[in-house]
């Protein structure tokens, strides 16, 4: 279909708009179970399997009894399924989830795949990831996934790669919210020579609630410590320096450096119970960090005129793809259940709504004028 889009003149990759959207899962909020849960459901159907005698079975056909035995069959794999699904989820969480919050980590018992997700609405469902790709020029859908993880950034790089298999070539712009513009997409795309042109949340409320909590006050944020470079040293508002501590930290896109003050000059301090008052162990410190080069250039783009021109038009045309899957096509809930299945259901969606452009693009034009 893409390669007849293209043919058409309707694909031109100059810019891509990407945007995801969460649809919910074919199973109900009660099917939802604990590993605790699902362990002794499994336990129980593989018991009842064994002991069942239905004195109707010697009248049931042939067709009947396997249609009988494979649905049995299908529940207990999808136990199982569910069971193995719960243990993949407690490895990715971060140390300590599993021993802590064993009785928060569950799955379907119906689909095992879907996952808790929050939709754009607030409510949070068992639900699928999509993921689609938008040609700007005709609004022609040029890559499409499905996936299980609720953040977005992560299915960026794969639709690159899925755009450039499918139609020989990378796209030369792609706009995206603020959900894709990690550090590590950023890099990625200047390696490919792709622009990536979006918004940069510079501080979402989180950081400042992490330091209220720890005590600190507003004067004591560390944009309150200035930087001394002829000592390569911050200096808090009392005056007192923070020095580097060894090592860095690299990571993609930047650089991390500790700076950390003497326990002899804090301890005294007058502002101990405004700026550190639960490190008890050693000196206040303030964690900086060092942009890349790229990183740096990509934030000083976001107060342009044309970036902001290109994420105004980026809801018109990367959002559109997904309100048509949904209003238009009805699909607001797959009508199957696991991964592959629902990504097939999406693919075929996706190729209606490309069908639905195609007719209106160029057929309609060409049968109210005549043409062929």
């Amino acid at each position: 279909m893409l390669g007849v889009l293209s043919a058409e003149g309707l694909v031109a990759l100059k810019t891509v708009m990407h945007d995801g959207t969460k649809i919910a899962a074919h199973a109900g909020r009660g099917s939802f179970r604990h590993e605790e849960q699902i362990q002794k459901h499994l336990e129980a159907v593989r018991n009842r399997v064994a002991a069942m005698g239905d004195p109707r079975r010697d009248m049931e056909t042939p067709r009947e009894a396997a249609a009988r035995d494979r649905a049995r069959r299908e529940r207990i794999e999808r136990l199982e399924h569910a069971v193995a699904e719960v243990k993949q989820i407690r490895v990715a969480k971060r140390p300590g989830y599993a021993r802590t919050n064993q009785q928060q980590t569950g799955v379907s018992s119906t689909d095992p795949e879907a996952r808790i997700m929050r939709h754009a609405d607030g409510h949070c469902a068992l639900s699928y990831n999509v993921q689609i790709s938008t040609d700007a020029d005709n609004g022609i859908a040029v890559s499409v996934s499905v996936g299980q993880a609720a953040p977005d950034y992560e299915y960026l790089a794969p639709a690159v790669e899925q755009i450039k298999t499918r139609l020989g070539r990378a796209p030369e712009q792609i706009v995206v919210d603020a959900g894709y513009t990690s550090r590590q997409n950023i890099l990625a795309a200047h390696d490919q020579n792709i622009e990536l042109v979006g918004p940069w949340i510079e501080n979402d409320g989180r950081v400042r609630q992490r330091f209220a909590r720890a005590g600190v006050s507003d004067g004591f944020l560390p944009d309150k410590f200035n930087y001394d470079a002829a000592s390569d040293a911050y200096i808090c508002p009392r005056g007192k320096h923070l020095v580097a501590c060894k090592g860095r930290i690299m990571r993609p896109g930047r650089t991390v450096v500790r700076y950390q003050a003497s326990r002899k000059d804090c301890t005294p301090c007058p502002n101990r119970g405004q700026c550190c008052s639960g490190n008890t162990r050693c000196g206040r410190s303030i964690v900086v960090t060092h942009e890349d080069p790229t990183v740096s250039a990509f934030r000083a783009r976001q107060k342009s005129p044309r970036t902001r021109a290109l994420l105004r038009d980026r809801g018109r045309v990367a959002e559109l793809a997904n309100a048509w899957l949904k209003e238009k096509l009805g699909l607001r809930r797959f009508h199957v259940r696991g991964l592959k299945k629902v990504a097939s259901e999406t693919l075929w969606a996706v190729l209606t709504y490309n069908i639905q452009q195609w007719i209106r693009l160029r057929w309609r034009p060409r049968l109210e004028t005549g043409g062929v």
